[in-house]
């Protein structure tokens, strides 16, 4: 600047010359490498001004990008979007194609998507086409999600009231929610969620038949919980895919081992008792004996007895010496036929013979 003040107005007019000759000439190659984009505009009915094409090679930014989202709007009927909006959206570092094409999707079918929601959910980090079509075309989503390698066993581990443990796997089929993309929860927020439901579910379960013989009732109940509130999807319906009993011999089964044990305990029980039965038996056995022994006692007493009575008899003279002698007659007799019997004669049927 110094060295053009110091110079005289001649060579001050040449810097002048040269200076603009140097900015037509930079301002003709951008023309020149803008042309055919402009060309390509304008051939498309999506016209844009060849400035505004040197204005973006200015601010960096990419007017081929910009003019090709430009067309793909025009050809769908969309021509409600500048393109400085689309500039803007590159700016703010956004995915302009993705945004256009989510656009394009949802106005063919016929969901109300503008410009600024789409760029907002674009710029959220969220894939804005991948939403319409979801929306369009529901997904289904494993719970619990798939684990890579063989360390997991890919289901949800829940147990029921009677300590019976069981393996689920559900699937969930969820369409996007345009409206709550923005801040609402992602896919795992609803995985974690329905997880939680059918635990729950058989959680209070009171047995593990009734969850085998409706496993519809899980789904309903998940489903009325309302576990899609502030996501950013929309719970169509959640389907029980796969239910089984856990086994022992893998993993530890709490109601399995309850039941072994119950049993085991119900036998010990049944033993006890049966022992104290046989014991109770044994007392009455012997019970039994020591009352057979005291009525023997009593029969010898009261065969003690017979010869005071006799003599009684005989001193009042209720008794002859005949009636005596008759007596003593019977007596031998059944000594001898005693003696006949042999050793292995009851004595009380010896007597009843003698009394024959």
């Amino acid at each position: 600047m110094n060295l053009l003040l110091a110079a005289g107005p001649s060579e001050l007019k040449v810097a002048v010359v040269l200076v603009a000759v140097i900015a037509f000439i930079v301002v003709l190659a951008l023309v020149f490498n803008v042309v055919g984009i402009w060309l390509r505009a304008a051939v498309s009915s999506a016209k844009v001004s060849i400035w505004s094409l040197v204005g973006m090679k200015f601010r960096r930014v990419n007017p081929a990008l910009i003019v090709d989202a430009r067309i793909r709007l025009v050809k769908a009927g969309i021509n409600t979007i500048p393109t400085d909006l689309l500039e803007g959206h590159f700016l703010a570092g956004g995915d302009v194609i993705n945004v256009v094409n989510a656009l394009i999707a949802a106005d063919k079918a016929g969901m109300r998507l503008d410009f600024k929601k789409a760029t907002a959910i674009d710029l959220a980090g969220r894939d804005v086409l991948e939403a319409v079509r979801t929306s369009v075309n529901p997904k289904v989503i494993d719970c619990p999600a798939p684990r890579t390698g063989s360390g997991g066993i890919g289901m949800l581990d829940a147990v029921a009231k009677d300590g019976i443990r069981l393996l689920v796997k559900a699937r969930v089929t969820v369409r996007a929610n345009i409206d709550r993309l923005v801040g609402g929860a992602s896919e795992e927020t609803i995985i974690a969620r329905v997880g939680q439901g059918i635990v729950s579910a058989i959680g209070s379960a009171n047995t593990y038949k009734d969850v085998l013989e409706n496993p519809d009732r899980i789904s309903a109940r998940v489903l009325e919980a309302g576990l899609d509130s502030q996501t950013g999807f929309e719970i169509v319906s959640i389907d029980i895919a796969d239910i089984s009993v856990a086994g022992v011999s893998d993993v530890a089964n709490v109601g399995a081992r309850l039941e072994t044990e119950r049993a085991n305990a119900d036998k010990q029980l049944r033993q006890a008792e049966a022992e104290g039965r046989r014991a109770m038996a044994v007392a009455r056995e012997q019970e039994m004996r020591a009352t057979v022994q005291e009525m023997q006692a009593r029969v010898v007493e009261a065969r003690a007895e017979v010869p005071k009575a006799m003599a009684q008899a005989l001193r009042e003279g209720k008794l002859g010496v005949m009636d005596y002698y008759r007596l003593q007659n019977i007596e031998s007799d059944t000594d001898m036929r005693r003696a006949i019997a042999g050793p292995g004669q009851h004595p009380d049927n010896a007597h009843e013979d003698g009394d024959k």
